[in-house]
């Protein structure tokens, strides 16, 4: 099942390239917002799959270009895994196992804008990520029954300011600046994806194929993740865990940029950049950069905060 939130937030579900409504499938949940509702459904989503299912079987089906997708977790707990790729065996190990929180302010769903800051940020990156969603209370769970722990997954983007002073005061004030984390545009039950750790991630910048990797190259697997993210607090149903990326595609972000994201089985997520600083960096890629012999990534060439400006 493909899970959904459009217009004024009403649960629906896909349905090939229509969306089904479910809200009154979920009516007897009582909720305070739309998120505390999909927390409610995961939490006891066995009481109610059988009615979820009638109702997108016989529900009436409204084309998704007629309704404006949200994200399909409207304010989730966000925790993102750091360094967690193996950068198609270029890394000689795994980077100790890292992670950082982004706050609930980060999300923005299918067409919305990521607006990039101003701030004196050496690159704006957006990082092609699959995240999953916890099912139930979790503490201190074993690797081994970890995917019990799932309820489903969906396309991830995890927005970073890179390069703000002071050095090495990173990951907050990189990561956890508003509209950072688009998300979506479904919620795929775990049931739909065979194998996660082998599923293709592209991300597209105006049509130009930037990140290609799969989830197989993961540093510290899903087991993994949740095992130890788990052994550091509880993690309860609506919980999201953004499994990394793999960074040598990443590039700049920049003013008009049109982004989309494809994880296998997770459909394609579409939203926008905007800049109103409209500063500019070349389109170079990390593994660009490398290829040249140069370290780091792009250097800003014009607009505030540009070297020389």
């Amino acid at each position: 099942m493909k899970l959904v939130f459009y217009d004024d937030f009403k649960l629906g579900a896909m349905k090939g390239d229509n969306v089904v409504d479910l809200t009154d499938a979920v009516s007897g949940i009582a909720h305070t917002s739309p998120q505390d509702l999909l927390n409610k459904l995961i939490e006891n989503f066995s009481q109610h799959r059988s009615g979820l299912q009638q109702a997108v079987d016989q529900g009436t089906e409204v084309p998704v270009s007629q309704v404006r997708l949200r994200s399909p977790l409207p304010s989730p707990n966000i925790i993102c895994m750091a360094v967690n790729y193996m950068e198609d065996g270029t890394r000689d190990e795994p980077a100790p196992i890292n992670a950082f929180i982004k706050l609930p302010s980060t999300v923005i769903g299918p067409g919305d804008t990521m607006v990039l800051p101003d701030v004196p940020a050496a690159i704006f990156e957006g990082e092609a990520e699959m995240a999953l969603v916890i099912s139930k209370k979790a503490s201190n769970v074993s690797a081994a029954d970890a995917f019990d722990y799932i309820f489903g997954y969906f396309n991830f983007i995890d927005g970073s300011a890179r390069g703000l002073p002071p050095a090495g005061n990173t990951f907050y004030q990189m990561k956890s600046r508003d509209t950072f984390a688009p998300m979506g545009p479904c919620l795929v039950t775990a049931d739909e994806i065979a194998d996660p750790q082998k599923l293709q991630i592209r991300l597209w910048v105006n049509e130009e194929l930037k990140q290609n990797f799969n989830t197989d190259d993961m540093a510290q697997q899903i087991p993994r993740i949740i095992e130890w993210v788990s052994s550091i607090h509880e993690l309860n149903p609506g919980d999201v865990i953004a499994t990394g990326t793999n960074h040598r595609g990443l590039s700049a972000f920049m003013d008009g940029d049109k982004v989309e994201l494809s994880v296998d089985g997770l459909d394609t997520l579409r939203f926008n950049v905007k800049d109103d600083l409209k500063r500019i960096w070349p389109r170079t890629t990390r593994l660009e950069m490398t290829e040249q012999g140069k370290e780091g990534t792009a250097v800003q060439t014009s607009g505030k905060y540009a070297p020389g400006a």
